[in-house]
């Protein structure tokens, strides 16, 4: 690569560059601010053991995981209890990385039934959290899956 004689045009493009460069990460150092955590809770329910029960709008709701025995690669359902908006859940893996899968509920006479499949996994016993959105608040819950 020849080398160019560093005129003086050269060498204000390259001043004025480093000032705009020097500026916007000043400017995004000064400006930013951490995403605040919308974790209600500061321990996480097992739905192995038994109901786990939030207070969701000033209201006691349960959430149920109706599958005694869950299993991999078979139906299970989630029930909550007492709230009268549409929630919105994902289940995600906690030993292991199998993605971030939607529960689709519908409206019941006592709250509302979601229903989903956790994958079959090379593990023995799996181990899920269940992250319930209301409004802007995250209620979690975990479960452990048996292989079949």
């Amino acid at each position: 690569m020849a080398a160019q004689k560093l005129t003086r045009g050269r060498l204000i493009q390259i001043i004025v560059l480093m000032i705009i460069l020097i500026t916007a990460f000043v400017w995004r150092t000064v400006t930013y601010q951490p995403k605040v955590p919308t974790q209600v809770q500061e321990t996480t329910c097992n739905l192995n053991v038994g109901d786990c029960v939030f207070t969701i709008n000033n209201k006691q709701a349960t959430v149920t995981l109706l599958s005694k025995e869950p299993q991999a690669d078979a139906p299970l359902e989630l029930q909550i209890s007492n709230v009268d908006i549409a929630p919105s859940a994902t289940v995600s893996g906690i030993t292991m990385n199998m993605g971030i899968l939607p529960i689709e509920f519908t409206q019941q006479k006592e709250g509302w039934l979601g229903k989903f499949t956790v994958p079959d996994c090379t593990h023995d016993k799996m181990t899920w959290v269940i992250d319930i959105k209301m409004d802007k608040d995250i209620y979690s819950s975990q479960f452990t899956v048996n292989k079949q």
